[in-house]
């Protein structure tokens, strides 16, 4: 027993190797396998049940507003993939292609969905005909394929990944622009609110928006090791793909116009940025608003008093689960609770109930709160009041520990090498920007690969001059080092 608990632990501190501490609670914590198909991992349950919360929260938020989910094909013919010039371009070194069926060459190559506007825009384009059929709001949840050659590492960067992805049409460039922002505010929320990590967002420069766009918008995160995470983009496409794929309608004033367009897009790179943000040497450590499993009852057993205590458990599993909360029992009687108390552990279940013979017999039990590990007894009768305030308090730690580490990494500088020191030493900098494509490519090439994350949307007066060039500054914008 004692061997295989070593094998159960982590062997590295997230202090000293990020990137084994993070590989190894992927695999302990049993969210991950490793796949044959070189850079594809096969989503365990553990880590399939946090997206499935993702999904439920998110599609609450979209349907409310009148989105719709559905699903196109995932094979998108070479004819339509190339009908945006700018478009194809930005994606044409990642699709990966299917050219033969059994042992027939096909007519037209086949790519596999990078992202879905001109397979659907096809669709859009026969769909609208009036100002009536407007505005069409749809969602998909799907996977894509995207044949990165960078490292893979599970759920950042992976040559298929899962994400929804939402396109819309619109009568008018004020309605379509509007969308974007709601949709990038229904990220930040998600992220936030749920996730319980501290987001920046702002608009995307032209050296990084999407291809085919007119602007893009982004909720930007900064992860534990300095590295900024891109955690959802909303992007207004304008009336680019309209005009390339014939997207008109007829309008009120009987005139033909384009639609204008949006596209957002949230991914599973989010599960990565939860293990990242807030797991700790022992592995996993979940908010509760997004954890699978919110608590786990471990009976601790005595065989003279083992039917009364798991008994006593059941009953505080089925109050909890009447409560909605998601609920483990773990009463098996093949491992100790030592053991099982690590296992959770490492897999991030937010809240720990311990019940042994004396807190039977005293009505009361132990609490163990995964994020502090402290220990608080309580008495059965008000253990519904004291679950729903820890769990709440929980998740409000996790995100105020987040944000602390967000603010403190956030360097306003002034001057280049102050720039340069703030990203050797893993932190965004802030700073004056002239938004000029050349200067941002040198910056680029001179601070070890750092970009513009974005432009934020809260902005204080630019006045000065441009951090890197001299020029006049027409905004602050945060830099830094990205995945």
């Amino acid at each position: 027993m004692e061997e295989k608990q070593e094998e159960l632990g982590l062997t590295v501190k997230k202090s000293e190797d990020f990137n084994e501490w993070y590989n190894q609670v992927v695999l302990k914590a049993d969210m991950i396998d490793y796949s044959l198909v070189s850079g594809c991992i096969v989503f365990k349950p553990n880590s399939y049940a946090i997206w499935e919360k993702v999904q439920m929260i998110f599609n609450d938020k979209i349907k409310r507003s009148g989105h719709k989910n559905c699903y196109f094909p995932m094979f998108i013919p070479e004819s339509l993939l190339k009908k945006e010039a700018e478009h194809v371009e930005g994606f044409s070194p990642e699709v990966a292609w299917v050219t033969k069926a059994g042992n027939s060459d096909l007519n037209e190559k086949l790519a596999i969905r990078p992202t879905s506007e001109t397979i659907m825009y096809e669709s859009y384009a026969k769909w609208i005909r009036s100002w009536r059929d407007l505005p069409v709001l749809l969602n998909q949840w799907n996977s894509v394929v995207r044949w990165e050659f960078k490292h893979a590492k599970p759920f950042l960067r992976t040559r298929e990944f899962l994400w929804q992805e939402g396109h819309t049409a619109h009568s008018t460039k004020e309605e379509a622009e509007k969308e974007v922002m709601q949709q990038l505010f229904e990220y930040a929320d998600l992220i936030e609110n749920f996730m319980a990590i501290p987001v920046i967002a702002g608009r995307k420069t032209d050296n990084e928006k999407f291809a085919g766009a007119e602007y893009t918008t982004a909720v930007e995160a900064l992860m534990p090791d300095g590295k900024a995470l891109q955690m959802g983009t909303s992007h207004m496409l304008g009336q680019n793909f309209a005009k390339v794929f014939g997207i008109k309608f007829l309008d009120r004033d009987e005139k033909e116009k384009f639609a204008w367009q949006t596209s957002w897009g949230l991914s599973t790179r989010t599960i990565g940025a939860v293990v990242m943000a807030h797991g700790d040497d022992k592995g996993l450590v979940l908010p509760p608003r997004i954890a699978p499993t919110q608590i786990v009852i471990v009976p601790i057993v005595f065989k003279d008093a083992k039917d009364i205590i798991i008994s006593k458990a059941k009953e505080i599993a089925k109050k909890l689960k009447a409560k909605g909360y998601s609920v483990e029992l773990d009463d098996r009687d093949t491992y100790t609770p030592g053991w099982k108390f690590n296992e959770w552990e490492l897999k991030g279940v937010p809240l720990r109930i311990e019940i042994g013979p004396k807190d039977v017999a005293s009505e009361q039990l132990v609490l163990v709160r995964r994020d502090s590990n402290e220990k608080i007894t309580i008495k059965i009768k008000d253990l519904e009041k004291k679950a729903e305030q820890i769990l709440d308090d929980i998740q409000n730690s996790l995100f105020s520990k987040a944000k602390e580490y967000l603010t403190k990494n956030t360097a306003e500088v002034h001057n280049f090498n102050d720039f340069l020191g703030s990203i050797k030493n893993r932190k965004l900098a802030k700073a004056l920007f002239c938004g000029q494509s050349e200067c941002e490519t040198a910056i680029k090439e001179k601070a070890e690969g750092a970009t513009c994350r974005v432009i934020p949307f809260e902005q204080k007066p630019a006045k000065g001059h441009c951090v890197h060039c001299g020029k006049e500054a027409k905004s602050w914008a945060v830099f830094g080092k990205g995945y």
